[in-house]
Order: C-alpha cells, then structure tokens, then sequence
C-alpha cells in the first residue's frame, strides 16, 4: 500500500534555484555515495518521489553513461523545468563538490603518506558499503509492486551479484544480458 499522495498533491520543486540549492546541498552530504542520501532527502524528507518512482528513476540513470547521482538529478530537474531545470540541477550536483574536492585534493597530497589517513580512508569505504545495503534492504519493499515480483526481481538481483562479484563479468555485458531479458520480461507482462 502506497501512503504517499497521488504525483499531483506531492511537493514539487518550486524553481531551478530550488533545484539547484537542493542537489547543491544533497551533494555536499555524499562523499563517496550517495544513493542512501538521496532517497531518503528525496523520497522520505522533500516527497519529490515515490519509492517506486525511486527505484525506477534510480534504475534507469544507472544505465545511462555518467555518474548515477547526476543522472538523476537531472531528470527530476527536466520532468519540473525541462532543459533549463535539468541544468539547474545539475549544476548543483557539481558546482560545490568540485570547488571542495580540488581543495582536499590539495590536503591530501600534504598528508597522503601518513598511516592514520590511508586508514580512515580504509574505513569509510566500509561504511559506504553499509550505506548501499541498507538502502537496497529500504527499497526492497517497494519490489512488490513491481511488474516482474519480487521473487524475480531478486533472483536478478543475485544474478547480478554473481555475474559481477563472483564471476567478475564486464559491467556492460551485465547489463545488456540481465538488463535486457528483464526488459522484455517487463515488457511481456505488461503488453496486454
């Protein structure tokens, strides 16, 4: 059951500065990832999005070529204000976290050599993969609705993993296999 309101009663961006504000402070949150800070600003605090709406979005910007994130963020900134919007968007996406990553690039060439940095570092990247796991463990829910059921979306999901993790397949090959007998798999429930 879906407790968020119909597209047309939910909040909405209110202008490209909006926007640009938004996914300039959405950014600034997501060092090294930021998949569970995105749905959650998008779909538990602003409303923008359903989590189906979510997951499809999300499902798509990860084939498109670039980063994710900013795929995303400009296609919910062309759905509210077209070209003008999806630009504002992503110039909110980039803009900032350039600016502080050529600064901590900077930082770090002073003090890439000393041992508790390259542990830190270590560190976060186990917390990065906490915060992907949980926010699949989120979304998971929301697979119930999908075309396809839950059982096969999760069989493509450990499909997926094993192709990748385990067999260490090319991340294209992956994609047009699984990606496209889902698709048509998709698409033959749906037609009528």
């Amino acid at each position: 059951m879906n407790s968020q309101p119909p597209a047309e009663n939910r909040p909405q961006p209110q202008s490209p500065t909006d926007l640009f504000v938004s996914f300039t402070l959405l950014a600034l949150q997501g060092f090294g990832g930021v998949m569970a800070i995105v749905q959650r600003e998008l779909v538990e605090k602003k409303r923008w999005l359903t989590r189906e709406e979510f997951i499809e979005d999300w499902a798509v910007a990860q084939v498109m070529p670039g980063p994710n994130v900013v795929n995303l963020s400009m296609m919910i900134g062309a759905r509210s204000f077209g070209f003008k919007g999806a630009m504002a968007a992503l110039a909110g996406m980039l803009t900032a976290p350039l600016i502080l990553v050529l600064l901590l690039a900077v930082v770090y060439v002073q003090f890439a050599e000393v041992p508790g940095v390259a542990g830190a570092l270590r560190g976060m990247g186990a917390v990065a993969a906490g915060l992907i796991a949980a926010t699949a463990l989120k979304l998971a829910g929301a697979l119930r609705n999908n075309v396809l059921g839950l059982r096969l979306c999760a069989a493509f999901g450990v499909l997926c993993f094993g192709a990748i993790a385990l067999l260490r397949w090319p991340l294209a090959a992956v994609l047009l296999g699984l990606g496209g007998a889902a698709c048509v798999l998709a698409y033959s429930k749906l037609k009528p």
